[in-house]
């Protein structure tokens, strides 16, 4: 059993919001535990964005329950508040402030004493490898240097909870690796992260994952729960015309669907015996005469599209 269901830091009950006639989240349910990285997953639109804000207490919800650390988020979200930390998409950094002078605004809106604010800021730039750019302008970092400082200023008071809504977006790849380097180190020291991602490599990176579709959460498992989860078997289609193979696999019967991924096809196919060879004769048949059909190591994108229906471009 995992730590959500021991003891969980967030309890989140029937989490409902609309905007006019649009169903934004509709009866969301999760529970996160201490030292976990909970994956909000789903394309935009998907209801990620309005959960999030609801959690750190910015929103106020139609209806449902939202529990941080024991605190009712609708009936005290001040209090709340001391207990998590939420960096929304667009972080409110002050450009014409220096990177210590951002972190002292930070500690200071949260209270914390001056001298643990300098040794906690101290030991954050060292983590996220900013030390040394304390005296530099936030508006001349880099957009990667920009999102970690944000995740510096996030975690000046020591949260409970983090809350991170798609940080990582536009993001070069090494400071994405770096900045998942500190949400590891985070999880190691029991803090609970919930983090919404558009990116479906991060997904397989998290604890758990709710799958997010039209507002509401579909699944929820481990990455490798999901996985499993996942109807047919999974076959890759090698060739140097991937979109004209799609094209002619996609309705041979037996295959449940066909996605783009790359300079391949996957291809999920029910159980039934020679669908390899069927496939393989149908691209034959289309002129596709350079492909290979092979087993195919199931990601999250594959379960994703398999479990809410989405069609591959």
């Amino acid at each position: 059993m995992n730590a959500a269901a021991d003891a969980p830091v967030v309890r989140v009950r029937g989490l409902s919001k609309r905007f006019g006639t649009v169903r934004a989240v509709h009866s969301v349910d999760f529970d996160v535990g201490s030292g976990e990285i909970f994956g909000l997953v789903g394309p935009d639109g998907a209801g990620k964005t309005t959960t999030m804000r609801m959690l750190a207490g910015v929103m106020q919800p139609d209806s449902g329950s939202i529990s941080v650390d024991g605190i009712d988020v609708r009936g005290d979200p001040e209090l709340a508040k001391r207990r998590l930390s939420y960096m929304p998409q667009r972080f409110g950094l002050y450009e014409d402030l220096t990177v210590r002078e951002n972190i002292y605004f930070y500690a200071e809106l949260f209270s914390v004493p001056r001298r643990e604010r300098t040794e906690r800021g101290a030991e954050l730039l060292r983590a996220a490898g900013l030390d040394g750019f304390e005296n530099r302008l936030a508006g001349q970092l880099s957009g990667g240097m920009k999102q970690k400082l944000g995740l510096v200023c996030a975690l000046i008071h020591t949260p409970r909870v983090l809350l991170l809504d798609e940080p990582t977006t536009g993001v070069d790849p090494v400071s994405r690796r770096d900045f998942w380097a500190i949400l590891y180190r985070l999880r190691e020291s029991g803090v609970c992260i919930l983090m919404a991602t558009a990116y479906m490599d991060e997904a397989e990176r998290c604890s758990r994952l709710a799958l997010f579709h039209a507002g509401e959460v579909r699944h929820c498992d481990t990455p490798q729960g999901l996985k499993a989860a996942m109807p047919g078997r999974l076959l890759a289609v090698r060739t140097a015309r991937p979109r004209a193979a799609r094209a002619a696999i996609a309705g041979l019967a037996g295959v449940l669907g066909a996605l783009l991924m790359g300079d391949k096809v996957h291809v999920r196919i029910d159980g039934a015996e020679g669908r390899s060879a069927q496939l393989l004769a149908a691209l034959r048949a289309a002129g596709i005469d350079d492909a290979t059909v092979e087993p195919a190591t199931v990601s999250i994108e594959d379960v994703f599209v398999a479990l809410l229906g989405e069609r591959g471009s």
